[in-house]
């Protein structure tokens, strides 16, 4: 069993930056693909970012390409996402999730097997 606990959010103004991370405790980190997704009020989950076991491998929503950069340290079982020039519309419950079965890096929350509690994080105009 993986737990996953995020760390990092909070308020910003729009044009800010911010950097989510996520604890995981577990033995085998490097075994899985870690993501990150976001809930806004009133909509569906959505996919941020994923990394591959060893961070070689990236893949991104079209939303926040060019401005989320995610990360991870094996060593300390941590996951991060950089957030850059914030919108309001980024505003949302952000959560990490991790997958140990798929082989590429995906957006498919349904193949995500643990997810953290989630941490928010405010844009404001």
């Amino acid at each position: 069993q993986v737990q996953l606990v995020e760390s990092g959010g909070g308020v910003v103004q729009a044009g800010g930056s911010l950097r989510v991370s996520c604890a995981a405790s577990v033995r085998t980190f490097s075994y899985y693909i870690m993501g990150w997704f976001r809930q806004a009020p009133g909509k569906e989950r959505e996919f941020v970012a994923a990394i591959s076991r060893n961070g070689g491998s990236t893949s991104y929503a079209d939303s926040v390409k060019g401005r989320f950069t995610i990360s991870r340290d094996n060593a300390k079982n941590t996951v991060h996402l950089q957030m850059n020039s914030l919108k309001p519309e980024d505003t949302a419950v952000y959560y990490c999730a991790s997958d140990r079965e798929s082989a590429y890096v995906h957006g498919n929350a349904r193949l995500y097997d643990y997810w953290g509690q989630g941490t928010q994080v405010t844009v404001s105009s």
